[in-house]
């Protein structure tokens, strides 16, 4: 592992996969960005967690499948044990099992291997901001299985919430991403951003999915 930087405008990232030919590429496309340093990779869950342990770690960008210790209980270990580091999972599956497995564990991102660098380092910093970031595959699928068991009644939301951001929560359960919440509204990303913090803070909204699953039961998707 290599020292960790002592800048802290830089995120410090671990990079988790058991392939190196995998492994080893992405940490060193990630290394390239501005505001990333890959403090160390892992092949399995137990290196992530004796790296996260050697520290300080702001996310680490997790697979799924890996021998030893997996993707999956590593984000459980992780939360519970040090719930300052954010775990964006970046996997080949999208199957329900997989997504609400790790979204349940603690992931705050999920994307797949067909994510391009830019994506994957969008996901990072939003990650480390505290946002959520989901494949628009896996938003897709996390809307068709949370529509099909829909919430039970009884959790109105919060009276303060703002017009605006109820129709950012509206959006949130249509499955739409940032970027395009900030197209349809006519606003910034940012601003979107600071609509989801307030949001989420008022109504107790864990993550995104759990905005979904507020938004299904409210009746705003």
């Amino acid at each position: 592992m290599s020292e960790p930087t002592q800048n802290p405008q830089r995120l410090r990232v671990i990079v988790a996969d058991d392939q190196a030919a995998v492994r080893e590429p992405l940490a060193a496309v990630l290394g390239l960005a501005e505001d990333i340093d890959v403090v160390a990779s892992a092949a399995d869950g137990t290196e992530v967690l004796a790296a996260v342990a050697a520290g300080p770690v702001d996310v680490v960008l997790m697979d799924l499948r890996m021998p030893v210790m997996d993707g999956t209980e590593a984000t459980r270990r992780l939360t519970e044990e040090h719930p300052e580091v954010a775990v964006v999972i970046l996997t080949t599956f999208a199957d329900d099992d997989s997504i609400l497995a790790a979204l349940s564990a603690g992931a705050i991102g999920y994307l797949t291997k067909n994510a391009g660098r830019q994506d994957i380092t969008r996901a990072i910093r939003a990650a480390a901001a505290g946002q959520s970031v989901l494949d628009r595959e896996v938003q897709n699928r996390l809307l068709e299985t949370v529509r099909t068991k829909p919430p039970a009644p009884g959790q109105p939301l919060p009276g303060d919430i703002t017009p605006r951001e109820r129709e950012v929560l509206t959006l949130i359960g249509q499955g739409l991403p940032n970027r395009a919440i900030a197209e349809k509204l006519f606003i910034s990303e940012a601003t979107v951003k600071t609509h989801i913090n307030n949001l989420f803070a008022k109504a107790d909204i864990k993550d995104r999915a759990d905005a979904v699953r507020r938004a299904l039961g409210a009746g705003l998707a």
